[in-house]
């Protein structure tokens, strides 16, 4: 551990609140839902669910029962509402004498969705919004059409997942906030068997995983400084004691490590850096693989030297550059819940804040990193992969069979992809096909692009072994490249580059982009 954790008295004296985890039980039942009571009924429904026959019937069981109990109220809601299943679509009607007080209509759209995850998860959230408006303690929703044998559980998870993420509201900087009162779900037509209610409780470790990992993104810079990053890292070791270790290292010990790229992007913040290795091993100590996962940690960018400057900047955003490491940890926390067997896994940040002194890193410079190789930073804008490539060599020397990173890293990215599509660079296809197959089951979009050798042309500096940037035709690519320089040969490598997906710039949030897919994929390489 670290000799001692820094820690300043916040800025601006603010302390956040504590938000409590939505407390919701969830429950796969079979039961005839024209029995139950409670609060709100919400029936799922695809837009072939909708079909009615010459009668003007639905054609549906669970839909004509419904309505048969409800004299025809059901029909007559979805033509006066026009609702015709689409997604996105969502009714409520309020009832009375009947078991329920409301009744809810979610539209999962075409029947199988083009993105399952997604829409199943768009309907949990579409319950949470009625139950939240209707103040309702508990609900049942009720699939008017099963899913698919093989994405069943799947369905169940991401239903689940939807309404704790549509409960949840990060409220911990407002002076008054209301609690959520959700406190039961039950989910009828995925079946009851244990399996089912198993992987309701997964969707749960997943949903504490990543809402840590939004909270962090969402806390300020004035109160998540490098330190309280460490502090908040510090807290999964110890929450989850039987299964990990951590170590923190300050600014010395980084120095005895040579991590001159690194320490260089710190040098101009008041607020002292930390690396922070946090260690998963299975409870049995049984370990077949070994993996890694890298985080960006810059708790605030301004830039540096090359300010973040003008219309466009958003350098009032960039609390969200330690976006890698909040899906990192937030990973770990998950995965200190489930606790799979047979991999260890190392969780790894180099956190900082990129800011602007007379001690700190200017352009022209020329840093060293860990692994010997130089860099004349040209640009200290760029500072993220400084950070990353001293990481990235401490990781190689866990004895490590592969690497994830996950960094906030360009611009570039974002104009090749927008705003809700994170890009990947590795050069193993093995790899590749294992971040794709778990993303597809978070829900979470990436996209593979190239590793063009040629263009390291662009990132050769006549004074050191490299630049830091190159131009600004394949900013992404470049970065990437950069990266490369410094992973062992042997070791299978991967970059996210998520500038994009980590920020919800409509609701002004968080996303919690990464959590998923990373969980997902210590999954699949667990025995």
């Amino acid at each position: 551990m670290a000799r001692a954790l820094t820690t300043h008295a916040t800025l601006g004296l603010t302390e956040p609140s504590v938000v409590d985890f939505p407390p919701i039980t969830f429950s796969a039942k079979d039961i005839d839902i024209a029995e139950w009571k409670g609060d709100v009924l919400a029936v799922v429904v695809s837009e072939q669910d909708m079909s009615k026959n010459s009668d003007s019937k639905f054609e549906n069981p669970i839909l004509k029962g419904l309505d048969d109990k409800l004299g025809g109220l059901l029909s007559e809601m979805s033509t006066e509402e026009d609702f015709k299943g689409k997604p996105g679509q969502s009714t409520v009607l309020r009832l009375h004498g009947f078991g329920f007080k409301r009744l809810s209509l979610v539209g999962l759209g075409p029947y199988p969705p083009s993105s399952a995850t997604a829409s199943y998860k768009a309907v949990g959230e579409a319950v949470a919004a009625a139950a939240k408006t209707g103040q309702a303690s508990n609900a049942v929703i009720v699939l008017a059409s099963k899913p698919s044998e093989d994405f069943r559980l799947h369905a169940a998870s991401a239903i689940a997942s939807g309404t704790i993420l549509g409960v949840y509201e990060d409220n911990r900087f407002k002076s008054e906030s209301k609690k959520a009162v959700l406190k039961s779900v039950d989910i009828v037509g995925l079946g009851s068997e244990p399996e089912v209610d198993l992987k309701l409780k997964y969707a749960s470790n997943i949903c504490s995983g990543l809402i840590f990992g939004k909270e962090l993104v969402n806390a300020p810079a004035n109160v998540l400084t490098p330190g309280a990053l460490a502090e908040e890292a510090s807290k999964i070791a110890s929450s989850y004691n039987d299964v990990f270790t951590a170590n923190i290292f300050d600014a010395e010990q980084c120095k005895e490590l040579k991590m001159g790229s690194y320490l260089a992007v710190a040098a101009a913040s008041s607020n002292p850096p930390y690396f922070i290795h946090l260690r998963y091993t299975p409870p049995d100590g049984n370990v077949k693989t070994k993996l890694a996962i890298v985080g960006k940690g810059l708790t605030f960018d301004s830039g540096g030297y090359n300010i973040k400057a003008g219309p466009g900047s958003s350098i009032e955003l960039m609390k969200f550059d330690m976006g890698g490491s909040a899906a990192t940890f937030g990973a770990a926390k998950a995965i200190g819940q489930i606790k799979p067997p047979g991999v260890e896994v190392h969780f790894i940040v180099a956190a900082c804040e990129n800011m602007i002194s007379g001690a700190g890193m200017r352009p022209g410079d020329i840093v060293t990193a860990s692994n010997g190789k130089t860099i004349e930073v040209n640009n200290t804008d760029a500072e993220g992969r400084l950070t990353l490539a001293d990481a990235l060599v401490y990781a190689c020397n866990q004895g490590i069979e592969k690497v994830v990173d996950l960094a906030t890293l360009t611009g570039a990215c974002v104009v090749a992809l927008g705003p809700s599509i994170a890009g990947f660079f590795t050069p193993s296809d093995k790899l590749a096909e294992e971040i794709v197959s778990a993303s597809e089951v978070a829900g979470e979009k990436l996209w593979r692009m190239p590793l063009e050798d040629s263009y390291w042309e662009s990132m050769k500096s006549s004074v050191a072994d490299m630049l830091n940037t190159g131009g600004r035709a394949g900013g992404a690519i470049t970065a990437a490249l950069f990266l490369k320089q410094f992973v062992d040969e042997k070791v299978q490598w991967l970059h996210i580059d998520m500038a994009g997906p980590v920020w919800n710039e409509k609701k002004r949030t968080s996303t919690g982009f990464g959590v998923s897919t990373l969980v997902e994929w210590i999954l699949k390489n667990s025995s």
